[in-house]
């Protein structure tokens, strides 16, 4: 499961992505253990940073006998995206990812398919086969409306396995496709939404980590100058994400998603050349 582990505490909008993930992964892991299925947690119980964190799960899958590798997150965009993707490199990830978004989309969420996940860490560096999965926007409420953690997780272990867990309902919703615009799409059942409230001290170590890193690489807010370090994410902290997501192809929005941090954290791992490094020094 996702984040979990702090300052690597994800995304937040409508709800909590730490929260979410955790939810969804335990059931998950209980219900994979139902069906006869092993399955193990790889997330830290603590870590330094956020490329630390993702590190650490990494060599925990490695370290495993393991089939395949699934990371369970949860999207934040705009507050109008919605829907739900699946990533995955190799063919047989995108094997494994289909059924699995099928399953999810079958709840109701906007298709926006199986997509290369090129870009993300533990992707990259994980030996087995692995997805990492968006299961909807956090930040939406129409995917808000429609999730439940335990739908989700029923949706999760059928694709994975093709066996449906004991107890899970049948979908009852018809499946939209990506190019459909909210008017268009015909949900049948709103589920409650929870409305969580920010816990500051989570909130000001994730922008706190992201202002040191981007520091580091140089990157600076509307101001032009270094970021202050001080865990608040102002429009001059905005500005410098923005700046960075451009810089690395995933738009200019001034939201820290699951991208970003990987394009951080894939960035920050490479060692950088000292100016005397040609001199052995």
């Amino acid at each position: 499961m996702g984040h979990n582990a702090p300052p690597d505490t994800g995304a937040r909008g409508i709800a909590f992505e730490d929260r979410l993930t955790k939810d969804v992964g335990n059931r998950v892991i209980s219900k994979l253990g139902s069906l006869g299925h092993s399955a193990v947690n790889c997330t830290p119980s603590r870590a330094y940073s956020v490329i630390d964190s993702l590190r650490r799960r990494v060599r925990t899958g490695n370290a495993q006998n393991l089939d395949y590798y699934v990371s369970i997150h949860f999207n934040a965009f705009n507050g109008r995206a919605n829907g739900t993707e699946v990533f995955a490199i190799s063919n047989t990830g995108r094997r494994i990812a289909q059924p699995v978004l099928d399953n999810i989309v079958s709840l109701g969420f906007v298709n926006r398919r199986v997509k290369n996940g090129s870009h993300l860490y533990v992707l990259r560096h994980t030996n087995m086969p692995a997805i990492l999965i968006e299961c909807c926007f956090l930040d939406s409420r129409r995917d808000m409306d429609l999730f439940n953690s335990e739908d989700m997780a029923n949706a999760i272990v059928k694709g994975l396995t093709g066996q449906t867990p004991p107890g899970a309902a049948t979908a009852r919703f018809n499946v939209p496709q990506e190019e459909a615009t909210l008017g268009e799409i015909s949900t049948g059942v709103t589920l409650a939404a929870f409305q969580a409230v920010p816990e500051q001290e989570e909130l000001d170590n994730t922008t706190l980590e992201l202002q040191k890193a981007l520091n580091t690489l140089k990157i600076t807010g509307s101001e032009d100058q270094v970021l202050p370090e001080d865990g608040i994410l102002d429009s001059n902290t905005k500005a410098a994400i923005s700046k960075f997501n451009e810089i690395v192809d995933l738009g200019d929005f001034g939201a820290a998603g699951v991208a970003t941090w990987n394009a951080l954290a894939e960035i920050l791992e490479k060692p950088i050349l000292r100016v005397n490094h040609a001199d052995g020094c």
